[in-house]
């Protein structure tokens, strides 16, 4: 190799060995500073209203029903579900997981959402709606996908959080559980991507809309200031309703808040490899503004910080070798941070092989934003059996 084509390889390396090692420091600060739930909160005493949205959960949504059941210091629990026109016996499980018990209440939605909605954030709407009438205008209102699986004091201990902060929305972070390896190579990725990239203590001081992290699984409002802005319905279209409902608060002068949820509260997104794709395919064309030249840029740096390093240890000798082997070695220490922040627990040996597989993690990721971007020109994205709509934007205001 020619001494100016050594110079040049010598610069890139470093350079993404510098991004790597950055990332993995702001992730170690992300671990002790991000806000986390309380194993034993004090008891909640105001109004909380839990709202689950289902479409076709007749296998998971018994096994939430009966964790919020069993939540323990909340006084004034509330817990309606909204059968979203399933296709299966949703309705039927999740009238016997509720037992009779006078604090839940089932809705049954027996056609598809308004045109220019979304089919979550309508049914979001719905039960937000039901909520309201009958009483639920102030205390809180909690979100939750019917994935989740929680601790019993988990609900108390978000409620809790939100208030400690002053927050009008906390997203309390559930740890993503993954056990095939689509799933493995992936899921981690979700935490790792905010926790490497924003110092986000500090940014949830403001309310710049840019730097808002979220969780549409787990979501838990003031119930005033959620109806302050309208709801859902000021996010009716998006397929990122969660992000996009805590810039509306930010932009309204309200500030939100993410929480590490693990130990209280896991989740399952996905169970196979089609589910996986068919589930990034929904939303990932909206990351970076739903730009293809932002995108591509975040894709270069990301080859150039997780690709460039490995490729020299493996290939280079000498000092070119060591320097790859530190960038290589930051960035499995950064996703080993991150499992830590998300779990609330020290890493195990499956962490470990996920985070060795981090370059494999990144190809995989810009290959599941390929494909999104494509199946959204062929106008080929749905979920849950109903088509997204045609020439749907990201509200980046």
């Amino acid at each position: 190799m020619r001494p100016r084509a050594r110079r040049w390889v010598r610069r890139a390396v470093a350079g993404g060995t510098g991004i790597a090692v950055a990332g993995a420091a702001l992730t170690a600060w992300n671990r002790r500073t991000v806000p986390r739930l309380s194993p034993a909160p004090a008891p909640v005493t105001e109004n909380v209203t839990v709202c689950v949205p289902a479409r076709d959960e007749a296998a998971l949504l018994p096994g939430l029903i009966a964790d919020l059941r069993a939540q323990t210091g909340v006084a004034r629990l509330r817990i309606l579900v909204l059968d979203d026109a399933s296709g299966d016996d949703t309705a039927e499980r999740a009238r016997q997981a509720m037992g009779g018990d006078p604090r839940c209440e089932l809705l049954r939605g027996t056609t598809g959402p308004p045109p220019g909605w979304t089919g979550k954030a309508a049914a979001c709407a719905a039960l937000a709606e039901h909520a309201r009438q009958a009483g639920g205008e102030t205390g809180a209102l909690v979100f939750l996908d019917a994935d989740v699986r929680l601790a019993p004091t988990a609900i108390a201990a978000a409620v809790a959080c939100l208030r400690e902060l002053g927050v009008a929305l906390l997203a309390p972070w559930p740890q993503q559980r993954a056990e095939t390896v689509a799933e493995r190579l992936v899921q981690p990725l979700l935490c790792w991507s905010w926790a490497s990239t924003l110092p986000v203590a500090w940014a949830d001081r403001g309310t710049r809309g840019s730097t808002v992290v979220s969780c549409g699984q787990f979501l838990v409002f003031d119930a005033a200031r959620y109806r302050a802005i309208g709801g859902h319905s000021e996010v009716a279209g998006s397929v990122t309703e969660d992000l996009d409902i805590a810039r509306v608060l930010r932009r309204a002068g309200d500030r939100t808040a993410v929480a590490a949820a693990g130990g209280l509260a896991r989740t399952r997104m996905y169970r196979n490899a089609h589910e996986l794709v068919t589930g990034y395919d929904r939303w990932l064309w909206s990351a970076y503004g739903g730009s293809v030249a932002g995108g591509t840029a975040v894709g270069a740096v990301a080859a150039w910080a997780y690709w460039l390093p490995p490729m020299a240890a493996v290939l280079a000798r000498g000092r070119l070798r060591r320097m790859g082997l530190l960038g290589y070695t930051a960035a499995v220490t950064g996703r080993l941070l991150a499992r830590a922040l998300e779990s609330g627990r020290g890493p195990d040996r499956g962490d470990l092989a996920d985070a060795l597989a981090h370059p494999a993690s990144v190809a995989t990721y810009l290959l599941l934003w390929r494909h999104s971007h494509r199946a959204r020109r062929r106008n080929a994205l749905t979920w849950r059996g109903r088509p997204l709509l045609p020439g749907q934007e990201l509200d980046s205001r």
